[in-house]
């Protein structure tokens, strides 16, 4: 079953750059498992066939294994140690163009199709070289993408006076959701700038308060003594974002409720002076022994991975004291994937502070969007507390799949 854009795309997107772009879920993606094999049969011989996503990963999560489902494996390969996979007949290469230093991949090769997941994802660099490399006559490129910022370099190029086919979609333009998922979807984003990019699928800056539902009602985000979800605590891991210029050092420890039901933030210290090794692992251990007085043993403590002598630190003091917390280094995943993160708990009623948070509340509270910046990025100028932040993220970004 195809929706009538899709049906549309089939039949226009006959152009050399052929693109989709718009809200998530709007079914972008999914009319591709079907153009594909159509581009690939159509391919002269003497051309290469490339896949290019954010990273190889996604790339074989988003669209390898779902045409998979769809195909089989005798038609859709599994990818090789060379980042290599049969697709209908064909030898076709994977590239993760979320690196600049992919585009070296690409030197030398005649395209004859390309297929693209994700492209704001993706490192300028990459692209630009793709471009040099769809050299056939006949060469065609396929993608999608969700929107961005309006300065972003792929709306300049969508805006240029290339052989474009596009389209712009809305999650309504999916006939095929449920009505209760597009309702919560909508929910989840409403009042943020996401509900613009992925709900309504127009290219848009992020400005003002990151936080604009907590901002609006911390009240609603709080949690009592008494509150039962503390009872049911089954893990409870810290974040650790250390000082330096304009910064402080943070420590925030969270709690998961059941069964990732819900995300506690249960206690943060904040400490603005400049602390030598000793004081750092005195206040590191001393705030590990009263979160684990008050709510139980801290499992996994993730640390600012950019300083490894003072994770060391750490790591000797937690000893000297007896603490058994598995102490290293954090994910620090992209900012703004920790912030979608967040904000998507917010809208569902499953993050909430306690009162021994009062660093944290203020932080979240006061959180801005940089006015002067090309792409999404929070303020970081001092004004701001994103020292808190930061730790608060390090807890609990590793759990984002099970999660969301």
């Amino acid at each position: 079953m195809f929706s009538q854009k899709q049906l549309a795309y089939f039949k226009e997107a006959d152009h050399r750059w052929n693109i989709k772009a718009g809200a998530t879920r709007s079914g972008k993606t999914f009319c591709d498992y079907y153009m594909i094999p159509k581009r690939i049969r159509a391919c002269p011989s003497d051309g290469l066939i490339v896949l290019l996503g954010n990273t190889v990963a996604t790339l074989c999560r988003n669209i390898l294994d779902p045409m998979r489902e769809i195909w089989g494996s005798y038609f859709v390969g599994r990818p090789t140690a060379s980042d290599t996979v049969m697709l209908f007949g064909r030898k076709c290469w994977l590239i993760g163009a979320g690196r600049a230093d992919q585009a070296a991949k690409l030197q030398g090769s005649g395209i004859a199709y390309a297929y693209g997941d994700e492209i704001t994802t993706w490192s300028e660099t990459v692209f630009s070289m793709l471009k040099s490399r769809l050299d056939r006559p006949a060469s065609r490129f396929d993608g999608t993408c969700n929107p961005d910022g309006p300065e972003h370099w792929f709306k300049a190029f969508l805006d240029s006076d290339a052989d474009i086919y596009l389209q712009t979609y809305e999650i309504d333009d999916n006939p095929f959701l449920a009505p209760s998922f597009v309702a919560s979807l909508k929910k989840e984003y409403a009042g943020t700038v996401y509900y613009d990019r992925y709900i309504l699928g127009k290219w848009c800056a992020a400005e003002g308060v990151v936080y604009r539902r907590f901002a609006d009602s911390p009240e609603d985000f709080s949690a009592a003594p008494d509150d039962p979800r503390l009872a049911v605590l089954t893990k409870i891991e810290a974040g650790v974002d250390f000082g330096g210029n304009r910064s402080a050092t943070a420590f925030v420890a969270c709690g998961t409720v059941g069964n990732y039901e819900a995300v506690g933030a249960l206690m943060a210290e904040r400490h603005a002076e400049l602390l030598d090794s000793d004081r750092l692992g005195d206040c590191f251990c001393d705030f590990l022994e009263a979160v684990e007085a008050r709510y139980g043993a801290v499992r996994t403590v993730r640390c600012d991975n950019a300083e490894p002598v003072l994770i060391r630190t750490l790591k000797k003091a937690a000893r000297a004291r007896g603490l058994t917390a598995s102490i290293r280094p954090a994910r620090k995943s992209p900012v703004n994937d920790r912030i979608r993160l967040i904000s998507r708990l917010m809208a569902q009623g499953r993050f909430f502070l306690t009162r021994d948070c009062a660093p944290l509340r203020e932080a979240l509270r006061t959180a801005l969007w940089r006015s002067d910046a090309v792409f999404d990025e929070r303020l970081d100028n001092g004004t701001t507390d994103i020292d808190s932040l930061d730790a608060m993220e390090y807890a609990v970004e590793g759990d984002a799949m099970k999660l969301l």
